[in-house]
């Protein structure tokens, strides 16, 4: 099997990356196509650090188990299946799948601290990043956290305020100049979506 073209995708939370990746997804099968996200690669929350209030902080480099990430990753890219629990984020309602990866000719990796992991950095062939501003952006988590992850409004505007927004600035906005291709999402994203597409299908000819 030639050596997969492995793709980053990064963004602010509440950019757009799940629903830019599903639509993604639909132009290409399964045996095209794999998709891993940094979110199934959570700690527990008893392994979370908490900030002065006493409150775990999910959105720091440490909250995620990046030597597995990172392990998993290059499994693919030596051409093995992974399977990983999905991390259903402490939502007692949901109950956890068990996810499967296969190499494919195109792997992307996505998630907030992908480009700021070096050793995950250095692996990619090319870059996406995900733009949007900031009132959109927690415009989009407020509904996100409180429909998929029964997180009660305040919870969302107080780790939005204390913990996304200073990972968004030190870990994320950083590495924006550094992406091959920066997509706007303010209102929709389908140019860039066309254009990534019409990328993929041509070098997986």
């Amino acid at each position: 099997m030639q050596k997969p073209f492995l793709i980053g995708l990064t963004g602010a939370s509440g950019a757009g990356k799940t629903t830019f990746l599903n639509k993604l997804k639909e132009h290409f099968n399964n045996d095209q196509l794999c998709v891993v996200s940094q979110d199934n690669y959570y700690r527990d929350r008893e392994e979370q650090k908490k900030d002065k209030r006493g409150v775990e902080n999910f959105d720091l480099p440490h909250s995620i188990n990046r030597e597995e990430f990172h392990r998993d990753i290059q499994a693919l890219l030596d051409g093995k299946v992974v399977t990983r629990q999905e991390y259903t984020f402490n939502n007692e309602k949901a109950n956890p799948a068990m996810l499967t990866f296969k190499p494919c000719p195109i792997i992307i990796v996505e998630g907030i601290f992908i480009y700021h992991y070096s050793e995950i950095k250095d692996l990619l062939d090319f870059k996406l990043f995900l733009d949007v501003k900031e009132t959109i952006a927690l415009s989009r988590r407020i509904k996100r956290d409180k429909i998929e992850r029964n997180y009660p409004l305040d919870d969302v505007l107080y780790r939005y305020e204390h913990h996304v927004l200073p990972t968004y600035e030190h870990y994320i906005k950083p590495f924006r100049d550094e992406a091959d291709l920066i997509i706007n999402n303010n209102k929709h994203f389908d140019k860039g979506l066309d254009a990534v597409i019409a990328y993929l299908k041509q070098i997986s000819k």
